[in-house]
């Protein structure tokens, strides 16, 4: 395994978990099902809006997105559905 080359993405990843940073998800099939419906939602798009934000934000939406893996569009989406479900919560 010495041989392997990382990422430094990978790299953080793998110093977290030898740190036994992660944790077990408590309530899996709960969590899994929360995040169906999340999917299940993005996807069920029938009407389109448009809407003027600052390229600043649009560039750390997909910037973000970007980290999450998905599209912003996408992740946009699914902050509305959280903030509209109450789902959203504010640090």
């Amino acid at each position: 395994m010495s041989d392997l080359k990382l990422q430094p993405d990978e790299l953080e990843l793998l110093a977290s978990y030898e740190n036994e940073e992660w944790q077990s998800v408590q309530n899996i099939r709960e969590q899994a099902a929360q995040y169906q419906a999340y999917a299940r939602a993005t996807f069920r798009k029938d009407r389109r809006v448009n809407i003027r934000i600052s390229e600043r934000d649009l560039l750390a939406l997909q910037r973000r997105a970007l980290r999450e893996g998905i599209p912003y569009q996408t992740l946009i989406s699914s902050i509305l559905h959280k903030y509209v479900t109450g789902a959203l919560i504010e640090k």
